[in-house]
């Protein structure tokens, strides 16, 4: 272990996982590091860290610290300067009709239900057993810092998507969203069209989206996003 330099926190230390496969890049191992102990990364020391291209999984704080790959770009959105283009319009335009609840960040069978769904539709053979409950418990329901949960319904209150959200100092940092992988139109789209306008009612400058991989087409969507800045050798910079 050792000391995280750029920040002021002399207590705050971090370690590098061990090589596991990645997720993203085929063939290719990949490491993580991960900032500890997790009961002092409160929500001011974690939007330090996010500025700093650290990201959330559950009670982890971690950002990619591969041996020989630098694919994993952390990227966030200017959202004052955003304009949407033809096809973000399209998105907001028809799901204008979504009502957004903001929800207690527990566990429910009918949040459950719909992140199974969109799971099997884009990683078949998944199943649900009590590892995938508790995996996704751990995932998207534990947090020390200020999180929200925000729920997508239609007019007749069926349920449609559901973000989970890290507010922080200067922006919002978006964690997860999944939606029914049988719903018409960009769903994926809207939830980031979304945060922006939340981001603006907040006058927070930045929606963080996590990592941007060039080389993967999963995370191609994010490019589209403009103006985007990316974190390049410690430094935000507008992409090109």
């Amino acid at each position: 272990m050792s000391k995280l330099k750029e920040l002021p926190f002399s207590t705050l230390q971090f370690y590098a996982t061990a090589p596991y496969p990645c997720s993203y890049v085929p063939d290719r191992q990949a490491r993580s590091q991960v900032a500890a102990p997790g009961h002092l990364i409160n929500a001011d020391t974690y939007s330090h860290l996010v500025e700093q291209g650290f990201r959330r999984s559950g009670l982890f704080t971690y950002r990619p610290h591969c041996d020989s790959c630098q694919a994993c770009i952390p990227v966030r959105v200017d959202t004052a300067a955003f304009t949407p283009n033809r096809s973000q319009r399209r998105a907001w335009t028809r799901h204008q009709n979504l009502r957004a609840f903001v929800a207690e960040l527990a566990w429910s069978p009918e949040h459950y239900a719909l992140y199974t769904a969109y799971q099997q539709s884009r990683h078949p053979g998944g199943g649900m057993d009590e590892d995938s409950r508790t995996q996704y418990a751990q995932f998207l329901l534990t947090s020390r810092v200020n999180t929200r949960l925000v729920e997508f319904r239609e007019p007749d209150g069926r349920l449609v998507m559901v973000s989970i959200i890290d507010v922080l100092d200067q922006g919002l940092s978006s964690v997860y969203t999944f939606y029914d992988p049988e719903a018409r139109g960009s769903l994926g789209t809207y939830s980031i069209l979304w945060q922006i306008e939340q981001c603006r009612s907040l006058q927070l400058p930045w929606l963080y989206l996590g990592y941007w991989i060039e080389a993967s087409r999963k995370m191609a969507y994010k490019a589209a996003f403009q103006p985007l800045q990316r974190l390049i050798d410690g430094t935000w910079q507008e992409s090109a």
